[in-house]
């Protein structure tokens, strides 16, 4: 602990983001950065406790205390090599990861924890900055060969992981670019896709075949995969929106969240996009339905749209500001969430339930919503109760974010043989499905979830694969 004293006597800095009235005018990433100086004084704020929660919150396992350490001490390369031990893609964690550690950090018991997640960004664009990053080819090559179907962040760990221990890995992504969700789900604003892009062709240099365009299932086989490679990940994710049926839903101008990311992430990226198929916002009253991240991404991209009004409805109730005592430190805290888009201008409700689309010449125009209460019944489960209040809020594009179902595999996975239950999900246990050769990472294993699990999860998943082709008689 270089300075036992710093978390006394220096405050908790954050970066900031760029002006509103800057930002909304563009898709460039929102979130600022502090001079190498602060950053160190930052880090020296770490108290290196006994028992850090940070790292017991951490998906990853990572050792925050110690690459903090290092970073106060100015030895960035060092830092870079302990965040890199255990964090595939701190670049992608640094900027999208909801911080799970610093919700651990024993400081966050007075509201001014470590800049965690902030300070391992820095490390990474240090450490790209600086040439500390290279392309490490394995040694050897062990002659085994595997298939990882999908390129999000778990299907990238797995790809990683497996190609530093000698494996020929190819990857294969349906879309016409590498990244899954992380290149067509999340903003520009929120991680630039040079950021992806940087990443992807170390990733070639190191030699992982990345093969774009290509969806299993349908211009390959999955059965082919099994004949010629040792093993199979599935790393798909969990892309299936949840729908909204009610009356008028389908009327014109209701979009799932999805529709409206991934097309102006590809406008962004220069795809032509022909203009009856644009989704937009512009002179438009927006209605997000879904108080959760991908509907605040909806928020910030309709407000960059041109959107007149934004209104954002959640049928959870408002969380509790600061302390929730249902989720105490150091667990994750259930609380109220402000980000940056909603702080660009968002008319924020909860405690509403979408009633009915009303439509005027086929395309939607209002929204019904009922006003609802949630009870607890006798074994404690809280129970949804509609109320007789209800109102109509005008809107001309309404934009459904209300997280997503497990994935459904019939296609790929009955082609390969997976056993698929009531739900047509896949078995998979431990990263292992019940199909010789097959395995399963990421939210494709246990459904929607954040980057960083589902890099963990990649992670984990590559050591299992490992370890099942060594047993292989």
């Amino acid at each position: 602990m270089g300075n036992p004293k710093a978390f006394l006597t220096i405050k908790r800095k954050e970066a900031g983001y760029r002006p509103v009235n800057e930002r909304i005018y563009d898709y460039g990433e929102v979130e600022q950065t502090l001079n190498e100086e602060d950053r160190q004084l930052q880090a020296s704020r770490c108290m290196e406790c006994g028992v850090a929660f940070c790292h017991w919150s951490c998906p990853l396992g990572n050792k925050q205390p110690e690459w903090q350490d290092a970073l106060y001490k100015g030895k960035w390369k060092e830092a870079y090599k302990l965040l890199v031990a255990t964090d595939d893609f701190p670049e992608f964690t640094g900027r999208v990861c909801p911080a799970l550690c610093e919700k651990g950090c024993v400081l966050n018991k007075i509201g001014e924890p470590v800049t965690i997640r902030e300070n391992e960004a820095a490390i990474i664009e240090k450490a790209f900055a600086e040439g500390y990053i290279t392309p490490q080819m394995p040694k050897i090559r062990n002659g085994k060969k595997v298939a990882v179907i999908g390129s999000g962040p778990s299907g990238l760990a797995c790809a990683n992981r497996l190609n530093r221990k000698g494996y020929t890995v190819t990857v294969f992504e349906k879309d016409e670019k590498p990244g899954g969700l992380l290149r067509y789900g999340i903003p520009d604003f929120k991680l630039n896709k040079s950021v992806i892009d940087r990443r992807i062709k170390l990733m070639k240099e190191e030699g992982i075949i990345f093969k774009c365009s290509v969806e299993v299932g349908k211009q390959i086989k999955a059965a082919k995969l099994l004949n010629e490679y040792d093993a199979i990940c599935i790393a798909i994710g969990s892309g299936v929106p949840r729908d909204l049926k009610v009356e008028g839903r389908n009327l014109k101008g209701i979009y799932f969240a999805l529709d409206l990311l991934k097309q102006q992430n590809r406008v962004i990226a220069g795809c032509p996009i022909p203009e009856e198929d644009r989704i937009s916002a512009k002179g438009k009253k927006v209605l997000v339905i879904g108080g959760g991240d991908t509907g605040s991404d909806c928020v910030g991209t309709s407000i960059r749209q041109g959107a007149t009004e934004v209104t954002q409805i959640e049928i959870m109730p408002k969380p509790p500001v600061d302390y929730n005592p249902d989720t105490p430190w150091p667990y994750y805290p259930m609380i109220l969430k402000t980000s940056s888009s909603h702080k660009e201008g968002c008319n924020r409700r909860w405690l509403l339930d979408t009633k009915r689309f009303i439509g005027e010449n086929g395309i939607v125009k209002k929204v019904e919503v009922v006003e609802v209460e949630w009870e607890k019944d006798e074994a404690g489960h809280p129970q949804l109760k509609r109320t007789n209040r209800s109102e109509i809020i005008e809107a001309d594009l309404v934009l459904l974010a209300m997280g997503f179902v497990h994935p459904v595999y019939e296609g790929l996975l009955e082609e390969l043989g997976v056993k698929l239950d009531a739900r047509k999900n896949v078995e998979v246990v431990d990263g292992k499905s019940s199909v010789d050769k097959v395995f399963a990472a990421g939210d494709s294993a246990f459904g929607a979830s954040l980057v960083v699990k589902a890099i963990a999860s990649g992670r984990k998943t590559a050591s299992k694969i490992d370890e099942y082709v060594k047993n292989i008689k």
